[in-house]
C-alpha cells in the first residue's frame, strides 16, 4: 500500500507536542527502550544489515546510505566512537531541536542500539550552544537513562559478552563550521573548529585518531524503529532508494509555516499548498530553496518535483545551474547540478520577494561564517556578501552580474570542507533562474571612468599566501 499523507505513521515526530513524553517514566510507558533488548539479543553485523535494508539515509543534508558508511568502520578497530551531530545551524533548518526537546529518549536508545552495532562503549552527543532549553533537556534524559541502568551499566550480549555505553554531551559554541562533521570532531577535542583534510575519513580516522561515525539527530532517532520493525518495512514507507519519513521545516511565505514529518518523495507542491494551505493572499509562488540555505533554488515551474534526495539532484524538470547563460556548472565528471534535499529546510517566497536582496543575506552570512582557513572562501565570501549587498540597493556596477558568477565558480570545490559550495551554489542558481532581478540592480548612471574601475578589477595578492588573483580589495564596497 502506497505511503499517503493520510496513512503514513508518525515515527521521529510521534511526541511532539506531548507533555512528558522527555522524561523517562513517561518515555518508558510509551515503549521507549523496548527495543534495546531485541537488539542486544542479535549479532552487531545483523543491526547493521537491517540499517542497509532500510535505506536509510543520512538526515543531516548529505543523504548518504547510513548502513553503508557504519560498514566504512575498519574490522579490526578495537576503539570507534559514536557522534550525534545535533549542531543544527543550517537556515531554515529547525527540527532536530523539536527531536531533542521533545524525545530526548528515543534518540538515546537509538545512540545505545547505534553503538553496540559498531563496537562503541563512549558515545558523544555534539549540541549547539544557544539550544539552552534542549542541553537541559537532553543532559537531564541522559541523567535519567544512567539513573535506570541503560547507560553506564553493563549489558547481557549475543556473544560479545558484557557491554556498556557511555554518553557525554557536548556544548558547542555556535559556530555555523562546526555542523561539518571534521570541524565537529576537531571542536570536541577541544581544538579550533577547523575542517581537516579527507581522506582520511572518520570512519578510519576520526575523533581522537580513532575510527568514527558522526550521524544526524533524526538519523539515529530512526534506528529503534527500523530494528523494531525491520529494515524493509522502513523501506517501505520511502520510495525505492531512500527509505522512511521525512521531517520538512517549512519557512517564507505560508498560510500555514511549520515542522512536519511527510512521506518521503511527496510533491513540493503538496507540502505548498496541502500541508502548509498556500501562501497568503492568494499570492503565486516565486522561488523556494528546498533544502536550507545552501542549496540552489526551484522557481515555480519546478514544484512538481518529489522531495527526495535522489529526484532533487536529477529530476530533468530542473533546469541545471550556469555558471554563465549557457554554460553549465560542472561537479565534475559532466555532472549537472540541479539542487538537493540538503538539512529539509523549505523557505518559500512569493511573488513580491527581492530575491537579489535574499542573495545578499545568504551571502553576508556565510561571509560571517567561513572559517578561514581556505582562502578562495575566506576571500570569495567576503567579495560576494559585499557586491549582492551593494547590488541589493541599487546601486550595483556594470560587470557585478558576470563577477559574482566568476567569484562563485572561483570558490567550489576549491575549499576544504563544503562550506564553499554552501555560498557558491546558492549564488549561482539564483543568478541562474533569476538573473534579470540582478541586472535591473545595475547602475547605468556611472562616469566613464567609474565604469571602468567597476568592471576591470585590480590583480591583488592576498598577502603571505602566494595567491595572485582578479579580487576586490579589503574596504572597497
Amino acid at each position: 500500500m502506497a505511503v499517503t499523507l493520510e496513512n503514513m505513521p508518525k515515527l521521529v515526530m510521534r511526541f511532539v507536542g506531548v507533555e512528558g513524553a522527555n522524561r523517562i517514566d513517561e518515555a518508558t510507558r510509551r515503549g521507549v527502550y523496548g527495543t534495546l533488548k531485541k537488539a542486544l539479543s542479535m549479532a552487531p553485523l545483523a543491526i547493521v544489515d537491517e540499517v542497509k535494508k532500510s535505506n536509510l539515509r543520512g538526515r543531516g543534508g548529505a543523504g548518504f546510505p547510513t548502513g553503508m558508511k557504519w560498514g566504512f568502520i575498519p574490522k579490526d578497530a578495537k576503539t570507534t566512537y559514536l557522534v550525534i551531530n545535533a549542531d543544527e545551524s543550517e537556515p531554515g533548518t529547525c527540527k532536530d531541536r523539536e527531536l531533542l526537546y521533545w524525545d530526548p529518549h528515543t534518540l538515546i536508545e537509538g545512540v545505545l542500539i547505534s553503538s553496540y552495532a559498531l563496537g562503541c562503549t563512549h558515545a558523544y552527543i555534539y549540541i549547539r550552544g544557544e539550544m539552552i532549553r534542549e542541553h537541559r533537556v537532553v543532559q537531564r534524559a541522559v541523567d535519567e537513562a544512567y539513573a535506570q541502568g541503560h547507560l553506564g551499566k553493563l549489558h547481557d550480549t549475543a556473544g560479545r559478552g558484557p557491554w556498556k555505553l557511555d554518553l557525554t554531551v557536548h556544548r558547542g559554541a555556535g559556530a555555523y563550521i562546526c555542523g561539518e562533521e571534521t570541524s565537529l570532531l576537531n571542536s570536541l577535542e577541544g581544538k579550533r573548529g577547523w575542517p581537516r583534510l579527507k581522506p582520511p575519513f572518520p570512519a578510519v580516522k576520526g575523533l581522537f585518531g580513532q575510527p568514527t561515525i558522526v550521524n544526524n539527530v533524526e538519523t539515529i532517532a530512526n534506528i529503534p524503529h527500523i530494528i523494531d520493525k525491520g529494515g524493509p518495512w522502513f523501506a517501505d514507507l520511502g520510495t525505492p532508494k531512500s527509505g522512511g519519513t521525512r521531517i520538512l521545516c517549512m519557512s517564507g511565505h505560508l498560510n500555514k509555516p511549520g515542522v512536519f514529518e511527510l512521506p518521503m518523495g511527496i510533491p513540493l507542491r503538496d507540502v505548498i499548498e496541502k500541508v502548509c494551505g498556500g501562501v497568503p493572499g492568494g499570492k503565486k509562488v516565486k522561488a523556494v530553496i528546498p533544502g536550507g540555505s545552501s542549496m540552489p533554488p526551484l522557481d515555480a515551474s519546478e514544484l512538481d518535483i518529489p522531495m527526495e534526495f535522489d529526484a532533487l539532484m536529477t529530476d530533468e524538470r530542473i533546469k541545471p545551474v550556469e555558471v554563465r547563460p549557457g554554460i553549465k556548472f560542472d561537479m565534475g565528471g559532466g555532472k549537472a547540478l540541479r539542487t538537493m534535499a540538503g538539512s529539509g529546510g523549505v523557505i518559500v517566497m512569493d511573488e513580491d520577494t527581492d530575491l537579489v536582496a535574499v542573495t545578499a543575506r545568504i551571502m553576508r552570512f556565510y561571509a560571517h561564517e567561513s572559517c578561514g582557513q581556505c582562502t578562495p572562501c575566506r576571500e570569495g565570501t567576503g567579495w560576494l556578501a559585499r557586491i549582492t549587498t551593494r547590488m541589493a540597493k541599487g546601486e550595483g556596477r556594470p560587470g557585478d552580474v558576470d563577477l559574482c558568477a566568476s567569484i562563485a565558480h572561483g570558490i567550489a570545490g576549491n575549499t576544504i570542507c563544503p562550506l564553499g559550495e554552501a555560498a557558491a551554489w546558492p549564488m549561482l542558481g539564483f543568478l541562474t533562474k533569476f538573473r534579470p532581478e540582478f541586472e535591473a540592480k545595475i547602475r547605468r548612471d556611472l562616469s566613464p571612468e567609474k565604469r571602468a574601475a567597476s568592471t576591470q578589477p585590480p590583480l591583488v595578492q592576498i598577502r603571505g599566501t602566494g595567491y595572485m588573483g582578479t579580487a576586490l580589495p579589503r574596504g572597497r564596497t
